[in-house]
């Protein structure tokens, strides 16, 4: 199963641990959405969707079943995180060739790129993916 998307969503706190939102999708036809990137004691790191229990725990909605997968979730992620990080606007999904490496997505004049019917957008939980 190979990364082919990968969106990343920054929050503008600085202080906060919570440094932004992701989704990932694998082969071009499987999605999870509401990955965290946190800012932990030992560095960033990438925590799975999750609920709240009623104990008042969390519990993962998904997760990788082994490590390998685990690694290659968080670099797709964090290294998208690192490239947009400081931008400002919508950020686009950015697909993946056959080699990992990342295709730039084509660009829209700006007139265009909040217009769905344009873009053939999908929106889900307030998020609108292009």
């Amino acid at each position: 199963m190979e990364v082919t998307e990968v969106k990343v969503f920054p929050l503008r706190k600085p202080n906060d641990k919570l440094k932004a939102f992701a989704t990932i999708v694998f082969d071009s036809c499987f999605i999870i959405r509401d990955l965290k990137v946190i800012n932990g004691n030992s560095g960033l790191f990438v925590a799975m969707p999750s609920r709240k229990l009623e104990d008042g725990t969390y519990e993962d909605i998904v997760h990788p079943i082994n490590s390998e997968t685990r690694q290659k979730i968080e670099q797709a992620v964090l290294e998208e995180y690192e490239r947009v990080k400081d931008r400002r606007g919508r950020p686009a999904f950015r697909k993946r060739d056959s080699e990992s490496a990342l295709i730039e997505p084509p660009s829209l004049p700006s007139a265009q790129q909040d217009t769905p019917a344009d873009s053939q957008s999908l929106s889900a939980g307030g998020i609108e993916l292009l």
